[in-house]
């Protein structure tokens, strides 16, 4: 007997690229499970279904930068006196990114690349030994929401946020909806997709001077690398990562900041228009700004 369960969960991440750099994502779970019925004539009770296996899917993968831990850039430094974990992703050119954070910012996938098969067999492999006995297969499938309308990636960190919002790498796959003068444009939502084409969104309040940061002996040449470091209450988090991968904002990153920021900006591109616009963060949620 076979059990479904579609669009369990979104898992709203970000991944270390080779070509892209740092990239936000937001990936829909479907599973299957396979087996015998238990004494409640079940494969396993759907609110059990879903508990557990989002709970997993949030403590390992929701939230946190998936490192491609085989990948020859990769190098992942360990401080066995404290909780900190540093990664250093040796893309070449200048564009290498580098993080110091507390280990459970980070989901470490013994791949060359993260795709969705890698990470579905990361969570399968996790699932697998907390489902009970009776349940002897696990089909994982991980999807990208169908847009048929400009959207972006991009990453964040949210400094004041009491749950795992705080960690510093975490991102978004998000459609944009640009409203002019009460018409949907087309034009300006395909703006902010190529503006924000995989990109960190970083607080300018959070940015540190290199000589204050972990990497200021580092072998890497991070002179074009904008450094960011807060404390949160996880722990602290450091990050460098090129400037002309980033764009700096005078608010947090927030989707409501964020919403508000690209609102301004159109005022200030267009001073005789009025704008609406509908951030996503993710699947299915974000925020309406106006100017």
């Amino acid at each position: 007997m076979q059990l479904f369960v579609n669009d369990l969960t979104v898992m709203d991440f970000s991944y270390l690229c080779p070509e892209r750099g740092m990239v936000g994502e937001s990936w829909i779970v479907d599973v299957v499970l396979d087996g015998a019925l238990n004494e409640e004539s079940m494969v396993l009770d759907f609110g059990k279904v879903k508990k557990r296996l989002k709970a997993l899917i949030d403590d390992y993968v929701d939230h946190k930068l998936l490192v491609p831990a085989d990948h020859p850039f990769s190098t992942v430094s360990r401080d066995p006196s404290s909780d900190t974990v540093q990664v250093d992703f040796a893309r070449p050119d200048g564009r290498s990114i580098h993080l110091c954070c507390p280990a459970e910012a980070y989901a470490f996938v013994y791949a060359e690349a993260v795709t969705m098969a890698s990470v579905g067999q990361y969570l399968k492999d996790i699932i697998a030994t907390h489902l009970p006995e009776n349940v002897q297969g696990l089909q994982i499938a991980l999807r990208s929401e169908i847009i048929d309308t400009p959207y972006y990636h991009y990453t964040h960190g949210l400094k004041k946020h009491d749950g795992n919002c705080q960690r510093i790498a975490h991102g978004h796959r998000s459609k944009v909806n640009v409203i002019e003068n009460g018409v949907s444009s087309q034009q300006w939502a395909q703006y902010w997709a190529e503006r924000w084409c995989d990109i960190y969104i970083g607080t300018r309040e959070d940015l540190i001077p290199l000589h204050d940061s972990v990497w200021r002996d580092s072998a890497y040449n991070l002179d074009a690398h904008h450094v960011f470091g807060y404390e949160a209450s996880q722990g602290m988090f450091y990050l460098a990562i090129p400037e002309a991968e980033c764009e700096l904002v005078d608010t947090d990153s927030t989707v409501e900041c964020l919403a508000q920021f690209m609102a301004d900006e159109q005022k200030r591109l267009c001073p005789d228009s009025a704008f609406e616009i509908w951030a996503y963060e993710g699947v299915g949620k974000g925020a309406i700004a106006y100017a």
